[in-house]
């Protein structure tokens, strides 16, 4: 790949720019909105002026409703050799672009598993892809030659391919991805109009289960209006677990033993199964997840507090696994949580110990 098109240069469609610019690919930017592409060149992502001809990929990074119409646009002026998105749907538009007869042996769908709460291009950074899953969802139709221009785009941006059917993977990504991030929305909206009071006691767990409930709502309407049919089936299963604890709930209100025992009993029984589920959930570098112990750190909230700690752990020869922080309401101080392996911990604490750190159980 010599050459590329990003038609759409939001979070994921100028950070996959950067990628590709930043190992030797000239790039081509394009928007509905040229002040956001010519952003996303002042970036370093590419250049906005036009390709003299066709180029080798062309990458359309359009919300899913607008994907088929994008698409059918730019092979309709042959605008390159290989066409894919990377929305996040990959079924209906597939299927739009069937009922429009158009030839897609140059076209395979793909879905890099990515991004982050904030969108636009600023927001894109070269790396957003390292590492994490991109799934590319190719049919008996698809030439070789782009589904190796696809993979060529993956290993660009550091990414590990992962096939799927299309329908597959939009079954997939509900359950993953759609369907939690309703139900973070849902948490998040109990906070509006709670007590101040209340939402002063805020803490790690809340910020935990809430946080992509911070992402742009029109996005996400797009997203959800391409899948919603297995979304709203997993938020069926969800209600009835709902349905099914609420009532569990009050029977631990009960005055009668044998239904605080039925109570007690459904309340274990759903808490069960979230540890079950839990332990599914891939851990570093997509490995079975480990059990790390955790060395807590208080520290002030001054520049240079985190990279100190990490030299400071770096010279004691452990490798810090996981971390967390958790900031202290109304105080310029946090709690800096270090996962290390189990092997590691006391060696960690005694390291930091000793160069003045203030360890909590």
């Amino acid at each position: 790949m010599r050459t590329a098109l990003v038609i759409g240069t939001g979070l994921i469609g100028t950070s996959a720019a950067l990628a590709l610019t930043q190992r030797g690919v000239t790039v081509h930017l394009a928007d509905h909105d040229p002040e956001q592409a010519r952003t996303a060149a002042a970036l370093g992502a590419g250049t906005d002026e036009a390709p003299d001809g066709p180029v080798d990929l062309a990458i359309v990074a359009a919300p899913p409703a607008l994907v088929a119409d994008v698409l059918a646009d730019a092979m309709g002026r042959g605008a390159a050799r290989g066409y894919i998105d990377v929305a996040s749907v990959k079924g209906g538009p597939r299927r739009e672009l069937e009922a429009r007869g158009l030839d897609l042996s140059a076209y395979i769908g793909t879905h890099p598993m990515s991004g982050r709460e904030k969108s636009g291009p600023l927001a894109a950074t070269g790396d957003l892809f390292e590492g994490r899953p991109w799934v590319l969802t190719p049919t008996r139709d698809t030439d070789t030659e782009v589904l190796n221009l696809a993979l060529e785009l993956v290993s660009h941006c550091r990414a590990v391919p992962v096939v799927m059917d299309a329908d597959a993977h939009d079954r997939a990504v509900a359950l993953v991805s759609h369907m939690p991030h309703l139900v973070s929305s849902m948490v998040a909206a109990r906070l509006e109009h709670a007590e101040e009071a209340a939402v002063r006691l805020c803490g790690q767990g809340i910020r935990d289960v809430t946080r992509i409930a911070a992402s742009d709502p029109r996005m996400w309407i797009d997203i959800l209006s391409a899948n919603p049919g297995p979304v709203a089936d997993l938020l069926g299963d969800v209600a009835a677990d709902l349905d099914e604890t609420v009532r569990a709930l009050r029977a631990l209100q009960s005055s009668d033993e044998v239904e605080r025992r039925e109570g007690s009993a459904g309340i274990e029984a759903v808490l069960r199964r979230g540890n079950a589920g839990q332990v599914r959930v891939p851990g570093k570098h997509g490995s079975a997840p480990r059990v790390y112990e955790t060395v807590a750190v208080l520290i002030d909230d001054q520049p240079g507090q985190l990279a100190r700690i990490f030299a400071d752990a770096g010279r004691a020869g452990v490798n810090v696994e996981d971390v967390r922080i958790e900031h202290a309401t109304g105080q310029q101080a946090g709690l800096v949580q270090l996962m290390v392996e189990p092997k590691a911990a006391a060696v960690l604490t005694a390291a930091l110990k000793e160069r003045g750190w203030a360890i909590r159980q």
